[in-house]
């Protein structure tokens, strides 16, 4: 066990497989360890050694874990894994799956993504019961308003609309609802209502998150970027300087364009769609309200936005404002720096010659 250099990880819910190399390479041990006794094992493991898992459920817990009893442990996205599986897609198991883990490890030019906090994964909590209220609020009005269909009642395609006649809806005795519908179409109410103050509440921790940390509130100054926009990525990057530049935030993002390109000639495509579909979504949506409003505002960015929108349509104006949105967010929290409207950009001079 002293010999091991580096072990990869596949997590599972109650098996976990390790696959441990030496210096050289040299496969010590790949088997499988329960669930309960997997720190147990690395207890055994030399000091600071590399201990790297898969991007997913339960990673940052065993991350956290790792790294208090002294391990190096680390996270490699999914999609930088699969390269290095020897056995290609008809080959996948746990066994082979750990394998790869720590061969793409050892690669000197991999990315790992950065472990998340306590508070960090809190937050984020928040935000992802937030949408799934949102997708659950949705499918109870849609049901409301499909089984009121059934009785020959159509109302206009707006939440505000049905909430506003539901209730003389379901009082009226001359309309067709049957009896039990009524109290079915009752409880449904109920549920909406239930929803919406699931909603209100996850929205009063945003705002709570937005008051207590001064990143939220530096981003959230941003012309396109609100409170919630603004809680979301701080909680889910914490550290921007784990990035280059903003262009490469911006590529993490998955708001730069997919690249074909071959002999000399650059060949662009649609947005990768890569990393947060949650942020980008946010960031975009976003976009989307400071482009409409951009003809009331003044400042370089707003009239930027306009002009693209008049050269390029309003497709690409939004996603270019999204990704030009990121690099500024990156900008603002790497030099500590509050957001100014009408700040001009300038490239800044380099000497010719190193040394000059």
């Amino acid at each position: 066990m002293q010999t091991i250099v580096r072990v990869g990880v596949d997590l599972a819910k109650n098996v976990l497989q390790v696959h441990a190399v030496d210096a050289q390479g040299k496969t010590i041990t790949n088997r499988a360890i329960q669930r309960s006794k997997f720190l147990e094992w690395c207890v055994q493991l030399p000091a600071r050694c590399l201990v790297v898992m898969e991007a997913c459920g339960g990673a940052h817990h065993w991350c956290r874990h790792l790294i208090r009893m002294g391990f190096d442990a680390r996270m490699i996205a999914a999609a930088l894994v699969s390269p290095y599986r020897m056995q290609g897609k008809s080959g996948k198991n746990d066994a082979n799956d750990a394998a790869a883990i720590c061969e793409a490890a050892s690669r000197p030019q991999m990315r790992f993504v950065q472990v998340k906090t306590l508070d960090q994964q809190g937050m984020l909590c928040v935000h992802r019961l937030r949408e799934g209220f949102k997708e659950e609020r949705t499918a109870c009005i849609n049901r409301i308003r499909g089984l009121l269909a059934e009785f020959g009642i159509v109302l206009a395609q707006s939440p505000r609309v049905l909430r506003a006649h539901l209730h003389d809806i379901l009082e009226d005795a001359s309309n067709e609802v049957a009896g039990t519908a009524r109290i079915a179409l009752q409880r449904a109410f109920m549920h909406w209502q239930e929803l919406d103050e699931h909603i209100h509440w996850c929205e009063q921790r945003i705002t709570a998150h937005n008051k207590q940390d001064e990143q939220v509130q530096r981003a959230a100054s941003i012309k396109g970027l609100g409170p919630l926009t603004a809680s979301a990525i701080v909680a889910t990057v914490g550290d921007f300087k784990q990035f280059k530049n903003g262009a490469q935030f911006a590529a993490w993002l998955g708001l730069t364009p997919r690249q074909h390109s071959s002999g000399g000639k650059s060949n662009l495509g649609g947005v990768t769609k890569r990393g947060d579909s949650y942020l980008r979504s946010l960031l975009v949506q976003g976009a989307k309200a400071a482009v409409l409003t951009g003809k009331h505002n003044q400042d370089p960015i707003s009239q930027w936005a306009i002009a693209l929108r008049q050269r390029s349509g309003w497709q690409k104006a939004v996603v270019a404002l999204a990704n030009k949105n990121a690099r500024i967010l990156w900008a603002l929290m790497v030099h500590e720096r509050p957001y100014e409207a009408a700040h001009i950009s300038t490239r800044p001079t380099q000497p010719l010659f190193a040394g000059a």
